[in-house]
């Protein structure tokens, strides 16, 4: 109940006509009370010269993406007409936009962080890390927070772009820092999840995952949801600081990147494997399974009782979450990595060859 009840005051937070940076929220949490259709149709598809990696970011009636040719785009979200792009200069990964306080930021791989007018596309600022960023920002406490390549996590002042500390780990920093209160939680690929002070950078303490991590944490009741490159899915205890559960499939050992999404007592995971996994959060024994025809780096994003997951298969799905049942799939051809964001009546999400696709019902 106590894990309800802190998703409920989330979702109370977090207005649910945006989804202004990677994961909906700060907490990563991919879970949204936003309704979606229960019939999809394609809205519209923005054809780009260059493929998606990066997640979209919604807010006010914006869609925001980075594209790998190096490329901001603001589309709008109704009609799918460009509005303006901003070039970075440098090909852009998996970091994906946050929106706040009528600005963008995004990472690219050249190790710069871009702050954009979210208006106009007029650069504010650029800071500068010392590593390629697949990390994506995070706005808290009038601050930017990012991870690099380099094997720091760091945080910009919001309004001018000057740094504010820098948190050295010990290899790089792959996964979106989440917040919980006062602490950024990072999950990183020395085998720690780290608890970082925002006001001054400080370690407010660590706790030892034993593997590689890509996959950014989810927060929720207190715990840390996590797949790691040790082929597992952790839940992590934050208050006392010990590692609650670790899931395993029993057969197939497969790595995983994508980050999970909690909504109520459900865990769900998506794997090198090829599959979906529904865990329990509060045991981490499995639920259900659902396989695709691919490996699986999107995350999956939850609206009500549906499930939303791209996958390298070149598939767009959307599973029951109660069952793990295929409710609906869109053949899109070219494969996804990125995540998708919800809004009232829209999901959008961007794939390899160059398309963006907005789902919902249209207009009778």
């Amino acid at each position: 109940m106590r894990l309800v009840a802190l998703l409920l005051c989330s979702w109370l937070a977090w207005g649910q006509e945006e989804w202004p940076q990677f994961r909906g929220n700060p907490q990563l949490t991919g879970f949204t009370r936003a309704p979606v259709p229960a019939r999809l149709k394609v809205l519209w598809v923005l054809e780009n010269a260059d493929g998606f990696e990066s997640s979209p970011a919604i807010a006010a009636g914006t869609v925001f993406v980075g594209t790998q040719g190096g490329e901001l785009l603001a589309v709008d979200l109704n009609s799918g007409t460009l509005k303006w792009r901003y070039k970075a200069g440098e090909s852009i990964g998996e970091s994906s936009p946050a929106w706040s306080g009528g600005m963008v930021f995004i990472g690219d791989l050249a190790g710069q962080v871009h702050a954009v007018d979210a208006q106009t596309g007029k650069r504010r600022w650029v800071a500068k890390t010392r590593g390629e960023i697949k990390s994506s920002p995070v706005a808290a406490a009038g601050k930017v927070l990012i991870g690099s390549y380099d094997g720091a996590l760091y945080a910009f002042d919001a309004g001018s772009g000057r740094p504010a500390w820098k948190f050295q780990t010990e290899a790089q920093v792959h996964a979106t820092p989440a917040i919980l209160g006062d602490v950024s939680i990072i999950s990183g690929c020395d085998g720690y999840l780290r608890a970082i002070r925002i006001a001054d950078g400080k370690q407010a303490y660590r706790i030892r995952s034993g593997a590689y991590t890509a996959a950014s944490p989810a927060l929720a009741g207190g715990m840390a949801f996590l797949g790691t490159y040790g082929n597992q899915v952790l839940a992590v205890d934050l208050r006392s600081r010990n590692i609650r559960w670790r899931y395993e499939h029993p057969q197939r050992k497969f790595p995983y990147y994508a980050s999970a999404a909690v909504v109520g007592d459900r865990v769900v995971a998506a794997g090198r494997d090829k599959m979906v996994h529904c865990l329990h959060a509060r045991t981490g024994k499995a639920i259900w399974t659902f396989m695709t025809r691919a490996r699986i780096d999107s995350s999956p994003a939850v609206s009500g009782d549906r499930i939303y997951v791209g996958s390298h298969d070149g598939n767009f799905y959307v599973l029951d979450l109660a069952s793990g049942r295929e409710i609906w799939r869109y053949a899109a051809g070219g494969g996804f990595s990125a995540s998708p964001a919800i809004v009232p009546g829209k999901v959008v999400i961007g794939s390899h060859d160059g398309r963006l696709y907005c789902f919902g019902e249209k207009d009778r």
